[in-house]
């Protein structure tokens, strides 16, 4: 590392990390907190590599993915990725350093078959949905619900009439939440209709995002409904079904979950707590996914899941921003209260009262996202153009070989399952030499996006002892290369502030005239 990068590197890391953690945490470290979800480089447990040639700290040279063409095929669908910066980590056409994008558990990329469809729409098809005769609307109309049925057989509903289109999938549990308990604990006037009352118990976990948990604290204040939630597990890192099991009774209404945690990677044994819920709750206890995590890199079967809803997001799955869905079983959607009232949403409209549409479009008030569900079905033909199995087993194993090159890494604890555990193609991580805001700068100035920060996670991280983490997260478009490039800057940057402090490689301590800061 360069003197003038180092520094800018400093310079950066003051201007965008908060005082009380800008460098502090190297000079003035403390040991982190216990906690028993994570492994680290001398955990017993991941000790053992997967394969003989992981003794070998160059193991990694040799190592190929069996699926080495993928992300190479699709590279070029995606413009930004090709983004280069210079040498002060500014974006530049005549850069050197290349976008090395690990922050798709965010957001994913958008490939050109998804930006061409939304100007298509705009260029030759805009128009409202379903008020119009003329061609302009038909035309819309027509590609907007072709766009509910591609999300339909995406994840096999049994009716199009299940899929309602929302903003993101923070929307579409706030749309349930919402619904429920509109009459704030009161029955409503319609005997069929869906409510939540005083005493109803809802069952979530701590490591829930949190669009995951808001909703239902405020569910539990207007309705005075109870809010239970699993602790974060202090022996796997997973879910913890005993814990879970505890907590559900006759008087469980409702069941909201993530299907892959955002922090940990762990997947949920969906199966197991579906089979709980149905024996142990009371009858017409209801079960909800968050499915953001899951829907774009594996294949999601909504009626083998057996759940009763689920929330995705479409800009984690190479569609646009401000698009989601929420998927529910058709005769449920049909006995819940509207979440918003205006046009599209009603039947008749009187002017004592009025009367609603079925689902979908009784969820759906106001102009909806037209361009934005257009492009999420493009999305979603461009995901079936490569195949969800494909993706699923590629992700799988570049996963698993970022888990053990960061394994590898001296001084980072990563979180969730260990070294051969099945995980999401994610990895979140911390070091007692950096806090991750400062990790997070220094590998943005070498063209290395990541992310930092609780991750919509504050309970979670307090229930592992610490207050942030950096995350590095895949897709498909995603290379060995792009895994390796990652560690070499994460290394040299560990190895950068292990010098502020006085650290070397071997242990030893450096002599007060070895290393002269910048400022």
């Amino acid at each position: 590392m360069s003197l003038i990068s180092i520094a800018l590197h400093l310079t950066l890391a003051a201007a965008f990390t908060p005082p009380s953690a800008h460098l502090s945490a190297v000079i003035n470290r403390n040991q982190p907190s216990s906690a028993l979800f994570v492994t680290t480089q001398s955990d017993t447990a991941i000790s053992t590599k997967e394969d003989d040639d992981s003794s070998n700290d160059d193991w990694w040279k040799d190592f190929q993915l069996n699926d080495s063409t993928l992300a190479e095929s699709v590279i070029k669908d995606f413009p930004i990725l090709s983004t280069k910066f210079d040498a002060d980590g500014k974006i530049s056409n005549e850069g050197t350093k290349r976008l090395i994008y690990l922050d798709s558990a965010a957001t994913s990329q958008k490939p050109t078959a998804v930006t061409d469809a939304l100007t298509s729409y705009y260029e030759h098809a805009n128009s409202n949905v379903h008020r119009g005769a003329h061609a302009l609307s038909r035309e819309a109309t027509e590609q907007y619900e072709d766009a509910r049925d591609k999300v339909a057989k995406f994840i096999n509903a049994s009716s199009r009439n299940e899929i309602v289109f929302t903003s993101g999938a923070s929307e579409a549990i706030n749309l349930v939440a919402t619904s429920l308990s509109q009459t704030c604990g009161k029955q409503p006037s319609n005997a069929r209709e869906l409510y939540f009352k005083k005493g109803d118990e809802i069952v979530i976990t701590e490591a829930e995002h949190h669009s995951n948990i808001v909703p239902w604290q405020m569910v539990a204040e207007r309705t005075g409904a109870i809010l239970k939630y699993v602790p974060a597990c202090s022996i796997t890192g997973g879910f913890d079904l005993d814990a879970f099991k505890e907590l559900i009774g006759p008087k469980t209404k409702f069941v909201s979950v993530q299907h892959v945690s955002n922090v940990l990677a762990n997947i949920n044994p969906i199966d197991e707590i579906v089979k709980i819920v149905r024996s142990e709750a009371g009858p017409g206890a209801k079960i909800m996914l968050d499915a953001c995590q899951s829907v774009p890199h594996m294949k999601v079967d909504v009626q083998e899941l057996g759940v009763d809803y689920i929330a995705a997001s479409g800009h984690k799955m190479c569609g646009p921003t401000g698009i989601g869905f929420l998927w529910g079983k058709e005769d449920i959607l049909n006995s819940m209260a509207p979440y918003k009232g205006g046009g599209e949403m009603i039947d008749e409209v009187f002017m004592d009262h009025s009367t609603y549409a079925p689902a979908p479009a009784r969820f759906e008030a106001g102009t909806p996202a037209i361009a934005q569900a257009i492009g999420l079905g493009a999305a979603i033909d461009y995901i079936n153009g490569i195949g969800m199995d494909r993706i699923h087993n590629y992700e799988v194993e570049l996963a698993n070989y970022l888990r053990r090159r960061l394994n590898d890494v001296k001084g980072v604890t990563v979180l969730g399952p260990p070294v051969g555990e099945e995980r999401a193609a994610l990895c979140a991580f911390v070091s007692e030499a950096v806090h991750p805001s400062d990790l997070s700068t220094f590998l943005d100035v070498e063209g290395v996006a990541i992310r930092a920060g609780h991750h919509c996670c504050q309970p979670l991280h307090r229930a592992l002892g610490y207050s942030h983490s950096a995350r590095a997260s895949l897709y498909f478009y995603n290379t060995k290369e792009d895994v390796d490039e990652f560690i070499k800057v994460l290394e040299d940057t560990l190895g950068f502030f292990g010098s502020l402090s006085g650290d070397t490689e071997d242990g030893t301590e450096e002599k007060d005239d070895a290393f002269v800061p910048i400022f």
